[in-house]
């Protein structure tokens, strides 16, 4: 639950930071000179943020306005705490800190500055703030800052149907988001190029031919297929390996097949073909230090039900067998 809210409130924060772009906060006041007395209402806008649902002005930004350093400000609050209820000040938590250090701590020594989480008030913690200080400054710049609070929601009010919707797309996407990553999960649960084994009933003539196309296209230097039934289907599917793969056939004599070979060879890059010493009862494909066990010959695969199993041998081992 508590990593839920937390995600909520990284949502409504970035939303809310989003649709304000086109105000920048000013935190450590490099653009605005140290007297109010030029300091706009729109400055002041510009450095507003929401926080838990609440428009809020951050310490450090409250003391520059009020002419005084972030730390007697702070003092005075603690010291009147009982004037300052949650809705009135609150200390921003952990991941509302990270978030404002990484968009308004614009430097460095800003960021290295800042290691405390800082105060948020709202437009009420203000006023009773500039009521504690009492000072000309604060009471000036205190009037400025409810004029900015009270443009700022007159702003959203007046572009709340805007809002609204811009929330809903934001909403609908991430449920979008949501429901493709779990087709995708589905997809690739389902998929035959995940496994070590597939499976092909009678019939899945296609799905056979490209399952072992996709192992030829993920060969890195060598194919080498032991089989003793191949016709040219055969020679069609290997040239789908990527160029400097080398392709063996261990497979009986035929003198149709040979003829297709050197018609093949004449055109694509070669394959070699080593005659079978006696008949093998199994069939072998080797791609790269992989060796897969097939359950039927490559030209025949999906034609009836067929098993292809990743083996635990080296591909050595099976060569060695064939001499």
């Amino acid at each position: 639950m508590a990593k839920d809210k937390d995600k909520k409130e990284q949502h409504d924060i970035k939303s809310v930071a989003n649709r304000n772009q086109s105000i920048q906060p000013v935190t450590n006041f490099d653009k605005l000179e140290q007297n109010n007395n030029i300091i706009g209402q729109s400055d002041i806008e510009g450095l507003i943020l929401t926080y838990r649902g609440h428009q809020v002005l951050i310490d450090r930004d409250l003391a520059e306005l009020f002419g005084v350093k972030t730390k007697r400000l702070n003092e005075q609050v603690k010291r009147n705490i009982e004037r300052f209820p949650s809705d009135f000040c609150f200390q921003l938590n952990d991941l509302e800190f990270e978030n404002w250090r990484s968009q308004f701590a614009t430097s460095n020594s800003d960021k290295m500055g800042v290691r405390r989480a800082p105060y948020a008030f709202t437009e009420q913690g203000v006023a009773m703030l500039a009521s504690i200080l009492k000072s000309e400054t604060a009471i000036m710049a205190s009037i400025k800052i409810m004029r900015a609070f009270v443009a700022m929601r007159r702003f959203i009010f007046q572009n709340a149907n805007i809002f609204r919707r811009i929330d809903h797309l934001e909403r609908h996407q991430i449920e979008t988001d949501v429901k493709i990553d779990a087709i995708l999960d589905k997809m690739d649960q389902k998929s035959s190029k995940q496994l070590p084994e597939q499976i092909f009933s009678t019939g899945c003539v296609w799905d056979a031919w490209t399952f072992v196309s996709d192992l030829v296209r993920s060969a890195k230097s060598r194919i080498i297929l032991i089989d003793n039934f191949v016709d040219d289907r055969v020679l069609s599917m290997l040239t789908k390996r990527s160029d400097g793969v080398t392709a063996t056939i261990h497979t009986r004599y035929n003198e149709q097949f040979l003829t297709d070979l050197r018609k093949h060879n004449e055109q694509y890059p070669s394959i070699e073909f080593i005659q079978l010493p006696h008949r093998n009862h199994d069939r072998f494909l080797i791609i790269d230090n992989m060796v897969l066990f097939l359950g039927a010959s490559v030209k025949d695969m999906g034609t009836g039900l067929c098993a292809v199993t990743e083996m635990e041998i080296t591909p050595e081992t099976i060569l060695g067998l064939l001499k």
